[in-house]
């Protein structure tokens, strides 16, 4: 059976921790920044955990990490 390959796309937006979980980087924060206070930029800074819906979808489109 061949290698199964992996989604790009995916790849370059998830990250796998060590313990296995997946962050992304939050949406938000590239452009129209004025209206937006500073907490909430330093919140959008952080990477978030992707939920339990997205996880399984996730993993699927990156057999090997």
């Amino acid at each position: 059976m061949p290698k199964m390959k992996t989604r790009k796309a995916a790849a370059s937006r998830y990250k796998v921790t060590g313990s296995g979980k997946i962050v992304i980087k939050k949406q938000g924060l590239r452009h129209i920044l004025t209206k937006k206070s500073a907490k909430r930029k330093r919140r959008l800074r952080k990477g978030a955990v992707v939920d339990k819906v997205e996880f399984a979808r996730a993993r699927q489109m990156m057999p090997y990490s």
